[in-house]
């Protein structure tokens, strides 16, 4: 049970017409349902799904070897949770374009981004990437786009040409990609401000910027992408290494002091956590096994 009240459809509706504005909207990456919850409270705009993330989280390096299942399958528990629209990285398709945008439009997602890479992928900010041709690509998009049963559902294209053909072949890419009825670019691993604006200058589409940190990316703010054009920016790991970054040193003094007394005001509290899983809205009238209360609790 979750108290949503915006309906999968609405969701998306509600995407379409933020996106109308030339206001950016910010999608942090959500790692599991409690991370878009917290994310939805602080009052971001969407949700994000990485694929890395996915990888990262089953302790597996973002190299494509994530499955359908498994990546939908999470992404539909994040998506359901919250009433914001959430996104979601797709890879290169696992394989079957159709089969991919049905399974993710019936879990709940508002829309999609597919790569131009080969299967064998990597993540976007490494290099020795490979690409498949422009046509195939084209092919991909296209059948993204049939594929699915509400148009609301955003089809979203992600090009790594830029660190591998060069930005001139990336935009070509792009004009090929938006003709092919994508409803928004995804250029990755653009590296500074002049390579951002030379996309918006030849996209007639929507554009998401990725702002991901120790990449090949200048990190841009909101009011530097807002005026360069863009329309949606994500922070897709950004949750994950903060979370990460803390367990491991949290689990370090652990280990090394023998308690976690040092650490508690580190710690999420126990009345912080029932609050943002809304532990008092499972109450049921005259029942003490659901007499929930966040009172007492630290």
């Amino acid at each position: 049970m979750h108290f949503t009240k915006k309906t999968v459809s609405e969701k998306k509706i509600d995407f379409v017409k933020k996106l109308q504005s030339k206001k950016l909207l910010r999608f942090p990456g959500a790692y599991n349902p409690l991370c878009a919850k917290l994310i939805e409270e602080i009052g971001f705009d969407g949700v994000y799904v990485s694929g890395g993330v996915m990888s990262n989280d089953l302790g597996l390096p973002d190299i494509g070897l994530t499955t359908l299942d498994q990546v939908s399958h999470r992404s539909g528990q994040i998506a359901r949770v919250t009433n914001l629209p959430t996104i979601v990285d797709i890879d290169t398709g696992f394989n079957n374009c159709k089969k991919t945008v049905e399974v993710f439009e019936k879990k709940g997602l508002a829309g999609c981004h597919i790569e131009d890479q080969i299967a064998e992928k990597r993540c976007g900010h490494l290099d020795n990437k490979e690409l498949i041709s422009k046509d195939e690509m084209v092919k991909k998009i296209k059948e993204c786009v049939e594929s699915r049963k509400d148009k609301n559902f955003l089809i979203i294209a992600r090009t790594d040409a830029n660190s591998v053909e060069g930005l001139e072949k990336t935009l070509d890419r792009i004009k090929a990609y938006e003709d092919a009825g994508a409803d928004m670019i995804f250029p990755e691993a653009m590296k500074d401000e002049k390579e951002f604006e030379r996309v918006r200058k030849t996209s007639k589409k929507f554009l998401l910027a990725n702002m991901t940190e120790f990449g090949k990316s200048k990190l841009l703010n909101k009011s530097e992408l807002e005026n360069l054009g863009y329309n949606v920016v994500i922070y897709p790991v950004t949750t994950q290494r903060l979370a990460m970054k803390s367990v491991e040193d949290g689990l370090k003094s652990i280990f090394n002091n023998g308690d976690q007394n040092n650490i508690l005001d580190k710690m999420q509290t126990r009345k912080r956590l029932y609050e943002l899983v809304e532990y008092e809205k499972y109450n049921t009238p005259d029942k003490k096994i659901t007499d929930f209360s966040t009172e007492g609790h630290e």
